[in-house]
């Protein structure tokens, strides 16, 4: 069986996701905007799920505070923050 692996990047406000979707779409990242899973956080909230190179990603959002980012291998997910 093969794992898919996809990043989750949380934010502390609302406010911020939307700022890294703006930017995330500048640049023609790969990305979705979806629901923080429950198993990550009981706050209503959404965040970004990448499945592709986080490290790039990261070098276009620093200026905005990101919370944590958790790595899912297909099992579960482990932070990497």
């Amino acid at each position: 069986m093969q794992n898919h692996k996809a990043y989750f990047l949380l934010f502390h406000t609302i406010h911020d996701v939307l700022r890294v979707d703006k930017i995330l779409k500048k640049i023609a990242a790969q990305y979705e905007l979806v629901p923080v899973p429950r198993n990550l956080s009981t706050d209503c909230g959404m965040c970004i799920k990448l499945e592709n190179d986080i490290e790039s990603i990261k070098s276009h959002i620093e200026g905005i505070r990101m919370d944590k980012c958790f790595l899912f291998n297909g099992n579960e997910y482990v932070d990497i923050t």
